[in-house]
Parts: structure tokens; C-alpha cells; sequence
């Protein structure tokens, strides 16, 4: 068999595999990424593979560039790598990615021992000290208000938004009427 009938068989059986798992995605005949993990665990990476013309005989080409990996350090990402081009060199010759792909999962908890997942990000202005600040601030939410309510607010206002005098007075007839008082004392 020539290479491309084996990558042609290779990428049959994938995609009857993979049907319908969020964690494969098939970029183009010959390249695909595959998530370890699930999307909200912080040891989670995805894998880039690329087959070259003369894939199973040439090892795929592998990378972690995709952005979902930004948060892993460039250590954990090298320490993936090679233990994945080892098992690379185990299946050379052969359909390797379902292998490939099931190693990673099985050995996620091994590959990312090491890992500490980002929770700051270091910034530093010119002449001062570094520091550090969240990634993520909470933006405070502003409260919204309805057509009706910012009307009542204007009407009560004058043009240049300040209350009219007396707003808060209470009518003091009306309020001994409510309360019994009597204004005979």
C-alpha cells in the first residue's frame, strides 16, 4: 500500500471513531487536534498533529501552539512532547493516531504532574516594581434600569439633574391624618 491509501484508511477509521467526540476535530484531511481533557479542567491541553506526504513511514508532525495551551509553561508543553515522540518512534510504520491519541489520555495525570495552572498574570511599569494582578477582575455590573424608571428619575429632576427643593417634604396635613395626631396642642 502507498502512504496515501494508508492515510486514507487511517482518516476512514478516525472519523468513524471520533464521530460526534468534541475532543477530536479534523482541521483538513491531513491535520487534526485532539483535547486531553475536559474544557474546564485546568490540566487540559490540545495536541496539533500534521501528517507529511509520506505519513505512517514519517513521523506526524506534533505541536501544543494552539491557544488553549497558553497557560501551560513551556517546560510541560516540551516534557509532552517528548514523551509522545517516543511512543512516535514505538509505532513508526504503522496507523499511529487512535494510538497516539488514547496514550495522551491514559497518561495526562503523568504528563501534567508538574503543571501549575496561571492565576496571575506579572505586570511591570518603567521604574517601578513588578506586580502582580488578576487575570480576570470582576467588572462591576451596573444596575439597569427600564424606560419608565429613568423617566420618573428626569421628571423628578430639573435640566441640570438635581433635585427640586422641598422633594423629600412630608405634607403635614396628610401625614397627622394618617397617624391621628391632632394639630389642636
Amino acid at each position: 500500500m502507498t502512504a496515501n491509501e494508508d492515510q486514507e484508511m487511517e482518516l476512514e477509521a478516525l472519523r468513524s471513531i471520533y464521530e460526534g467526540d468534541e475532543c477530536f476535530k479534523e482541521t483538513s484531511p491531513v491535520s487534526f487536534q485532539f483535547r486531553v481533557g475536559q474544557l474546564d479542567d485546568s490540566k487540559a491541553f490540545i495536541l496539533d498533529f500534521t501528517w507529511p506526504e509520506t505519513y505512517p513511514d514519517t513521523a506526524p508532525h506534533i505541536s501544543m501552539d494552539a491557544f488553549f495551551n497558553n497557560r501551560i509553561a513551556p517546560e510541560t508543553k516540551q516534557l509532552i512532547l517528548s514523551k509522545l515522540e517516543e511512543q512516535v518512534e514505538a509505532n513508526l510504520g504503522t496507523a499511529m493516531m487512535y494510538t497516539l491519541f488514547e496514550w495522551a489520555k491514559e497518561n495526562q495525570e503523568n504528563l501534567m504532574e508538574n503543571h501549575q495552572p496561571a492565576v496571575t498574570a506579572v505586570m511591570a511599569t518603567p521604574g517601578s516594581e513588578v506586580t502582580e494582578a488578576p487575570l480576570a477582575k470582576k467588572r462591576e455590573k451596573k444596575e439597569q434600569l427600564t424606560k419608565a424608571q429613568k423617566r420618573r428619575i428626569t421628571n423628578r429632576t430639573d435640566n441640570k439633574g438635581d433635585l427640586p427643593r422641598g422633594w423629600n417634604w412630608v405634607d403635614v396635613i396628610k401625614h397627622l391624618s394618617k397617624t391621628g395626631g391632632s394639630m389642636d396642642d
